[in-house]
This record gives C-alpha cells, structure tokens and sequence, in this order.
C-alpha cells in the first residue's frame, strides 16, 4: 500500500511492485462488498436470495445420492485417520462418479457441475472425511483443472482435461520452503533451453495439496526477468508439468496434526524439462493467474466449513439433549444453551455465506474477489468457533477419538477429527492475517489511486496538481453524501430483520467516512497500521454477513415448516444482535486501543526483553 513510500525496503518495494503488477486493477463488474466500504449498499445484489433452477438442483440431489451412497459404502474416515491413507480403491472409484472432473466442461469430458452444485458435493463429503475433501478440492478448486478451464489453450484444454475423468490427480505448486506470502521469494527457476522451445525447471515445493501423488501439477517459477526503464523486473509464470517427467520428484511426505490422510510434502525439481507450449496465460503472468484462480477458488472453504457446521450441530444438539447434570438435560443449563444457540446461528450464517457467494460465481455478474475471501475469512473463523464449542459440550468424549468411543460401544462422533482438521482452514488459501491485509487493499483501492496519483515519485508536478485538484473536486462531493439519509427501508424484509438492514445501512456510511478520515491522518503509514486495518475489515465483514444472512433468513422463512419447527428468522435475529455488538467495540477500538503498548511489548519480546518468563522449563 505504501508502495510510493521512499522510505521502504528495497526487498518490501519489490515485494508490493510484484503484488500489484500481478492484481485485478479494474473492476469491470459491480462488487457489494466493495460498495460497502465506499459507503453504499447495493442490496439487489444479495435480495432477493438466489435459488437454484428445479432442474439445476435435482442435478445436483441426484449426484449427492450417488457419493453419499459410495462413501457410506466404501470409506470409513476413523480408518482413513488412523491409517493416514485414504485407499486407492476409493479415489478410483470417485473418480469412476467423475468427483475429479466435476466442474470441467462435459466437451472436455467432465461433468460441468455449477459452482453451487459443485460446493454441495464439498459441503456433503466435509461432513464426512475432512481428508477426501482436501483431496477432491485441492485438485478440483485450485489444482489444474479450474486455471486450466479460466486460461488454457484450446490445445492445452483438449490435452489435459480428458484426463482428469480418467482419474488423474492434481495440484497447484506455488509455496516454497522460503516462500509463502511473499512472492518475491520464490526460488524455483524456469531457465530457457538454447532452441528456446522447453524450459528446465529447478526447485523445491512445500506443502503442496495432492502433490506427493499428482499426476499434472500446476507449477509457479521464476522465468527470465524483464526490463523496464533500465531495472530488471522478477516474473513468475505458471507451468503445467506432468510428474512423471525425468528430474520430479517427491521427496517426503509431510504429517500434520489433522487431515492425516492428506498427500502434501516436499517436491524437488532437478532440471525437469517442460515445453514451452505449456505455459499457462503467459511468460511473468503466473501471480495474475493464482489470483484469478483464488476468486473462486477459495469458495470451497465455506462449503466444507459449513458441512462440518451442520454436523456439529446435529451433534451438540443429540448430546445435549442426552447428557444429564444435576437432574437436567445440560442444553437447558444457560452455559450450554448459550453455546447452543450460537451453534446454530453462526451454522445458518456460514451457509448463507457460502451460497450467496456460489450463486455469485455462477452467475459470473459480479466481481467477487472481496466476497470470496470474507466468505473464506468468515466461514473458517466462525466455524473454528462452532467446533470448539461442541468440542467443549462434549466434554472428555470430544477429547476422545472415535475409535476409543466405538471400543467403549458409545456412539463414535470424530470431534476430536474435525477439531484437529479444520484447523488449518484459518491458514491455507490465505491466512486469516493475509486475508484482511487483501481485503483492506482491495476495499481502499478508489482512494490509493487518487493518493498514487498525488503522491506517486514518478508523477510530474504537474500531474500532481492536476490530481490533487481532481480528487479535491471529488470528495468534495462524495463526502458529504456519507452524512445524508440513503432513503432504504427494506420494506419487503420481515420485521424481525428490518432494524438490522437499517443499521447496515447507515453503518456503511459512517465505516467509509472512519476510513477516509484515517486515510487523511495516516497517509503513507496506513498501510503499517496493521490493527486498524483489521477493524475496518471486521466491521465490513460483520455488514457483509448480517446482509447475506438477513437475505438468506428471508427466503428460508417462506418455508412454512422451518418456520414452525424453529424460524430461521430466530437464529438471523442473535447472528445480528452479537454482530452489532463487535461492530460497536470495533468502532471504540479504532480511535482508543493498546496497539502501541503491545507494539513495544513485541519488539521487547523479540529482542530477549522478557526471556526471563522462560524459566525453569526443559529446553
């Protein structure tokens, strides 16, 4: 963000250069989450709740019938924890369904399920083995087959995709042991031969998803770097590499706290030979393309969280019913019931963002890159909450494998599994750290151009004037629209919900106007003021979210059964009171907070200030 700032690192210059080179910098289509941040609420684009066609959804019910059927025969999670493979005979018979091509084309040979659909299928298997999900998504979301599908050849498509109904696995290597969020460190190496037709890749992979049995990887490396105004520029492009290619190999598998199942380690490449024909969208465009991929990418998340969701609350809500304390069921002790209750509102709310979001990539209207990565933000963190909730229900039986409970002959509920696999959802695709560092520059992006165009160091004086005076002109204008009554007042919501629109509404307002009046203060620093930022994310989210789930309730209670047996508009009512409430303490903490006494405090810690506290235990 502070990329005009003299005053950086050259490494940190270099590093914020690559990161916007390679990011969306248009936005050719209507964001909400965007709007949000500038002070408006573009409510058409959430209200009324998407809806599946009747044929689109019974393609999707069919397909679930046919994997919830194989999987209840044929794979038993507890085993694939234990024994930390899921068995061959399992992934070929997924791949017999077509679970390995299911958003690939049917002229490609693939099923072309809709993002919907496809998140439905990720939904259903999350609730059932954490491992098969990470296999199916890593390949399907992020591994060949979608940057494939959004940037390949004709050529490329043709060759490639066909094969993955036959069962090939994939992935997508980007991380390395030196280099995770921060591209520019990228070591791997993409050198041209001398006829100039193949590349010689060199390198080492980590921790990539499939990558220890893929078949095709999508691989990121360092090609030669051009020049621009006399200085080399570093380009990272994308290859498809098949494994079985002279010099792959992989190396070790990693082991993990959960997911045991998951194939992910360390893959070295020795001079692996690759035709050029083989680059993806092009030479230096690879950070381009695992962004793109990411948009869409990253929407498996919420499904999978809110399959793991719904479990847990079907969980929670047997145990608390069967559990007896002091001559009561324990769900009607206040502590518990508390847990209960934000069980199953945050398990309504993750599902409403994980549809309204999916229903936005299918209907390719919309840019939802700020969507995309609240809803994985959201979805990983609110679920995090809902696990170790039951967990804490449950008592020493969440503590307890279920393979020790089965042993026992008590019902085997994983939760100790699915606590110690959706754990790492608040860290791949994004750490949640990460996610509200692009989140915040993509919903400040209409005031860094005009602060770029003022306070850029290759902008003439000249053109500085012009700038300044265009952006003077504009605020001028926009500024005072953030204090005036929009006029929305969601006459078609139900009562129960209207207030909280309402509060949205005029919280947009009053969130665009803090940011602007910060950006004033803090200029170059604000992109160092990490917390703040992190305040302004949250409160977006928290609108973003209370606006999905109100949209979402409002569907859901047109169904007159869910309104007798318990009215979604219950569960969206508490989602919004508590999100209210962070919303406000987030709002005090921006103008008085402890960020500089706990700034110190770290530098001190990091210096050996306070090693001191590190006494008396075995090092």
């Amino acid at each position: 963000m502070d990329i005009y700032d003299k005053g950086i690192s050259s490494e940190k210059r270099e590093s914020l250069e690559l990161a916007e080179a390679s990011r969306e910098k248009e936005w050719n289509y209507p964001s909400f989450v965007r709007e949000l941040f500038h002070g408006e609420l573009p409510w058409d684009l959430v209200y009324p709740f998407p809806e599946q066609s009747a044929a689109e959804k019974k393609i999707g019910s069919d397909y679930l019938e046919k994997i919830e059927a194989f999987l209840r025969a044929n794979l038993n999670p507890d085993e694939v924890d234990k024994t930390g493979e899921i068995p061959q005979e399992v992934i070929k018979g997924l791949a017999d369904l077509g679970a390995l091509a299911m958003k690939i084309k049917p002229e490609y040979d693939g099923l072309g399920l809709s993002q919907v659909n496809y998140n439905r299928v990720i939904h259903l298997i999350a609730s059932y083995c954490g491992s098969t999900t990470v296999l199916l998504s890593a390949h399907q979301s992020i591994g060949v087959p979608t940057p494939l599908s959004l940037f390949g050849t004709e050529e490329q498509k043709k060759k490639y995709l066909p094969r993955f109904r036959q069962g090939a696995i994939s992935g997508f290597a980007l991380t390395e042991p030196s280099a995770g969020s921060d591209p520019r460190t990228i070591k791997t190496t993409a050198v041209p031969t001398d006829d100039g037709q193949h590349y010689l890749i060199s390198g080492e992979k980590l921790w990539i998803s499939n990558g220890n049995i893929a078949d095709i990887l999508i691989v990121m490396a360092n090609t030669p770097p051009k020049i621009e105004r006399g200085k080399e520029k570093k380009q990272i492009t994308a290859f498809i590499v098949e494994t079985n290619t002279p010099g792959f190999q992989a190396a070790y598998r990693c082991s993990f706290m959960g997911l045991k199942g998951v194939q992910l380690g360390l893959l070295k490449f020795t001079n692996v030979k690759v035709p050029k024909e083989n680059i993806i969208l092009g030479e230096g465009q690879g950070l381009k393309l695992a962004f793109l991929t990411l948009n869409t990418g990253r929407l498996t998340i919420p499904a999978a969280s809110s399959g793991m969701s719904k479990w847990c609350l079907m969980v929670a809500r047997e145990w608390s019913k069967e559990r007896k304390q002091w001559g009561h069921p324990i769900g009607e002790h206040e502590a518990v019931a508390a847990k209960l209750s934000l069980i199953a509102a945050n398990t309504l709310v993750i599902d409403a963002v994980t549809w309204l979001t999916s229903h936005m990539a299918d209907a390719k209207k919309l840019d939802i890159r700020l969507e995309a990565a609240m809803a994985k933000l959201f979805s990983s963190e609110a679920a995090w909450k809902v696990i170790d909730d039951t967990f804490q229900i449950r008592g020493g039986r969440g503590f307890e494998t279920a393979l020790s409970l089965k042993g026992r002959l008590e019902p085997g509920y994983a939760v100790e599994r699915v606590f110690r696999d959706a754990r790492i959802n608040l860290i791949i695709e994004g750490t949640s750290q990460i996610m509200r560092l692009f989140i915040a520059r993509e919903a400040l992006d209409p005031h860094l151009k005009r602060m770029l165009a003022v306070l850029g160091p290759r902008v003439s004086i000249l053109n500085r004037i012009k700038a300044a005076i265009s952006a003077g002109m504009y605020y001028l204008a926009w500024y005072p629209k953030l204090w005036l009554p929009s006029g929305q007042d969601f006459p078609d919501l139900p009562d129960e919900l209207r207030g909280h629109m309402r509060l949205v509404r005029q919280t947009t307002k009053r969130l665009a106007r803090t940011i602007f009046l910060n950006m004033l203060i803090h200029q170059q620093r604000l992109e160092s003021k990490q917390n703040l930022l992190n305040r302004f994310v949250d409160i977006g989210m928290d609108l973003f979210v209370m606006s999905a789930v109100c949209s979402y309730a409002a569907l859901l209670s047109k169904d007159k059964d869910k309104q007798e047996s318990g009215s979604p508009l219950e569960l969206a009512d508490l989602f919004c009171r508590q999100a209210r409430e962070r919303i406000a303490s987030n709002f005090k903490d921006i103008s008085g907070n402890y960020d500089q006494p706990a700034l110190k405090i770290a530098k001190k810690v990091l210096s050996g200030g306070f090693e001191w506290l590190e006494n008396e235990i075995i090092k």
